[in-house]
């Protein structure tokens, strides 16, 4: 199973007012294991960025004139995601702004290159309804550390996972009767109304 985890980070909100990407930031993990395979890239966007957007990520525009466009990188982007699935924070957001650059040049949409998008977003509101899901709130809730986090431009030499001298992902299947008291005890829950998600 190769999974891709990837983020953009773009001029504005709205890639139908002309806004870009700036960034391109992705790594994949197969097996459920983090690999040295990685995609990561700064775009010039050819226009200006919008203020509350660059407060956000912190790249000016001033560090992207000398970047690629985004017709440069296409071809290897999409040989980093080509069969994968593409995991993604909020994902109609990056996919409509990445659908739209590779419009542009006359590229099928991402959706036609991967095995499937999986949206995290939806997945922690369908887990957590009525609650904040932005990234910071999510890993408070599930007690990840993240005071390292920096904007982009800080820490972009720091954004592939190392995964030398790793041991093998261990599977410990479920014995029978670990399996038949897992379900008796989703039962329960579903009988009582309970979200077990």
């Amino acid at each position: 199973m190769r999974q891709i985890f990837l983020d953009t980070e773009t001029t504005g909100l709205y890639p139908d007012h002309g806004h870009r990407i700036i960034e391109i930031a992705a790594v994949e993990m197969i097996q459920r294991r983090p690999t040295n395979n990685h995609f990561h890239v700064y775009l010039n966007p050819e226009r200006e960025i919008d203020p509350a957007a660059q407060e956000v990520h912190g790249i000016t525009l001033e560090f992207l004139q000398d970047k690629p466009l985004f017709n440069a990188v296409a071809e290897d982007f999409v040989a980093f995601i080509k069969d994968a699935e593409v995991i993604i924070h909020n994902a109609p957001f990056d996919v409509g702004f990445l659908n739209m650059e590779l419009g542009r040049i006359g590229m099928q949409p991402i959706a036609s290159m991967c095995d499937k998008i999986t949206d995290t977003l939806k997945m922690a509101k369908d887990a957590r309804p009525g609650q904040r899901n932005n990234l910071n709130a999510l890993c408070s809730h599930y007690g990840i550390d993240n005071s390292r986090r920096t904007l982009h431009q800080d820490v972009a030499t720091n954004l592939v996972v190392k995964a030398e001298n790793q041991a093998p992902l261990k599977v410990i299947m479920a014995s029978d009767d670990e399996q038949q008291a897992h379900d008796a005890y989703l039962q329960s829950l579903a009988k009582a109304g309970a979200q077990i998600w």
